[in-house]
């Protein structure tokens, strides 16, 4: 029995049972990807229905305003990716509703990138594509290479050798899916090795094993993130706090004290207006006569 056989027996039995598994539509994949950057699968369950009933298709969601996607995607956070996801739809539109297949397609979109594209093309138009992200990267590293901890630098090498764990023919397009469930349940930072179906196959599995493998400590590292003097909270935050706060309208005065009870008008105004300007260039918010609205 070859890697990928083994792998798709083990999903079958213990895959998670997701919606945008049951479909090809390319929107309704789209949808899913996007939702599940730097989002959880358990917080994007509860948003995914909810948005397909606002937004069911291409021509829906190209027609919608920047405030309407924006209350939209409410809840899920880092919300550029609401109004990224919205260009799409209207590249698609304006380019007479012809949906890309492949995966250079797809990444010839403006706000598609690799592991994107890839995804797509795999499992909306079967494509024999190997999407590669920090999990997949995780399970193949270790099984491929034998890589207890690889880094994105080993990325070119896992595409090389696409032809170890996609099969020629048969269900290659679920294969990426099982290997985000086998990282979910199994190769998970520190692994199950011994309950893994791969685990024969798996050089990495032998050292974790062994215990002749250190789990790397967690680096205290800096936040790259940016903050304003001894503010609590990154400006991420704060900035959430002002799109929360545009929804309804309100005043530029009125809005420092409300998104931070220690605001300074003193040393707090400036670092308030930076953060205006910069969502009002992404499209989030816009002022008008002294109040914030959505964009």
């Amino acid at each position: 029995m070859t890697i990928a056989q083994r792998l798709l027996r083990w999903y079958d039995a213990h895959g998670r049972a997701l919606p945008w598994r049951h479909t090809q539509d390319p929107y309704r994949i789209l949808v899913s990807e996007i939702m599940l950057q730097q989002t959880q699968v358990s917080r994007g369950l509860l948003f995914y229905d909810k948005w397909l009933k606002r937004f069911p298709d291409w021509t829906s969601l190209a027609r919608a305003t920047n405030a309407q996607v924006i209350r939209a995607w409410a809840g899920l956070g880092y919300n550029r990716r609401a109004l990224m996801l919205r260009d799409i739809a209207r590249q698609i539109v304006h380019q007479g509703d012809q949906v890309p297949k492949t995966r250079e397609e797809w990444l010839a979109l403006k706000g598609i990138g690799p592991y994107t594209s890839a995804a797509i093309a795999a499992f909306a138009s079967h494509q024999r594509e190997l999407p590669i992200d920090t999990n997949i990267r995780r399970v193949l590293g270790r099984l491929l290479l034998g890589i207890p901890y690889p880094q994105p630098s080993v990325d070119d090498r896992l595409r090389r050798s696409t032809d170890r764990i996609l099969p020629k023919r048969g269900r290659f397009y679920d294969v990426p899916q099982a290997l985000f469930d086998l990282a979910t349940m199994i190769c998970t930072k520190t692994p199950t090795c011994a309950t893994c179906p791969l685990r024969t196959d798996c050089p990495a599995a032998k050292k974790f094993l062994s215990g002749r493998v250190r789990t790397p400590k967690t680096m205290s590292k800096k936040s790259t993130e940016s903050r304003h003097r001894n503010k609590p909270h990154p400006d991420r935050i704060f900035r959430g706090r002002i799109l929360r706060e545009a929804r309804n309208e309100i005043s530029i005065k009125e809005l420092g004290a409300r998104i931070d009870p220690q605001f300074d008008p003193t040393q707090d105004t400036d670092w308030l207006m930076a953060m205006i300007t910069r969502m009002e260039r992404d499209g989030l918010v816009r002022r008008s006569g002294g109040v914030l609205m959505l964009g």
